[in-house]
């Protein structure tokens, strides 16, 4: 009997990890945002999973079963003004955790003007993955962040704009980042901003010896973000020393994210493991 009652309190142990082993959603400021966009009103769902007027930031984090130290925050893109929250974000978290990687899909505040809103709420996440990595199974020195298009301008901004130790990625990996300022900026600066602003957060400028490794990867026909975006980032990283790998694949447009209909689709999921194995 004691036997079979122990059996039934490890069986209940093992089910009580589990659940807490599915997402979890964090507030990133749950006594106030540091700054503050303007936005107002209630958040927007759109068509396929996307989601507009973001004024309230969280983290979803999905842990590892099996963690192997490592962690990423994901950025969806929407050109700041919306979030691609599936194919960009919340669809990639299985096959993360295949890998033993805790994945975390950041729900941003859209800038409006205020690309620094933004930016904050990607630093606090890295910080929030640090603060309670032993929770998650998770190396201190493995935490990541990744995004596409806008989202990956997000990611190149956490990765040339941290201020410590605490908020600072441990790698980068970009999808059809944007990297120069295109022809939408009033999005992250509003109207009329001086070139000091644009140059500060023009994020190719930005890079220096300290910037963390990145992963890059684009499509040459991809007319939304041009391919040069990635390819000046590459280059920036390179002469300043820093270890980057760029894929450029022939075809696909822009907006591909985790969708099935990019045809290379496994080959950047296997470049990328190849890589992510690199780092542990």
């Amino acid at each position: 009997m004691k036997r079979i009652l122990l059996s039934v309190l490890a069986a209940c142990g093992c089910l009580l990890a589990a659940a807490q082993k599915g997402p979890v959603e964090i507030d990133l400021w749950p006594t106030g945002a540091p700054n503050d966009s303007g936005l107002t009103g209630p958040e927007q769902p759109l068509e396929n999973g996307r989601l507009a007027n973001v004024t309230h930031p969280t983290l979803t984090v999905y842990p590892a079963a099996k963690p192997n130290g490592m962690a990423v925050v994901m950025c969806p893109g929407g050109g700041y003004i919306r979030l691609a929250m599936n194919h960009e974000g919340h669809d990639m978290a299985p096959w993360f955790n295949n890998l033993g990687i805790t994945y975390a899909v950041l729900k941003y505040r859209m800038p409006n003007g205020h690309i620094e809103v933004p930016v904050s709420d990607a630093l606090r996440a890295i910080e929030i993955l640090r603060e309670r990595c032993t929770e998650w199974g998770i190396d201190r020195r493995k935490i990541g962040i990744m995004g596409a298009s806008a989202g990956g301008n997000l990611a190149t901004q956490a990765a040339t704009h941290y201020s410590s130790a605490a908020d600072r990625p441990d790698f980068q990996v970009l999808f059809y980042a944007v990297t120069r300022i295109g022809s939408r900026p009033d999005a992250m600066f509003g109207e009329n901003p001086s070139q000091e602003r644009i140059d500060r957060y023009t994020t190719v400028k930005q890079v220096n010896a300290s910037t963390p490794p990145a992963f890059i990867m684009c499509s040459a026909d991809d007319t939304s973000v041009p391919p040069v975006n990635s390819i000046d980032y590459f280059l920036a990283l390179r002469e300043k020393g820093v270890s980057a790998t760029l894929h450029i694949y022939p075809s696909g447009g822009h907006g591909w994210g985790f969708q099935d209909t990019f045809v290379f689709k496994t080959e950047w999921m296997a470049e990328l493991e190849r890589w992510l194995r690199t780092l542990e």
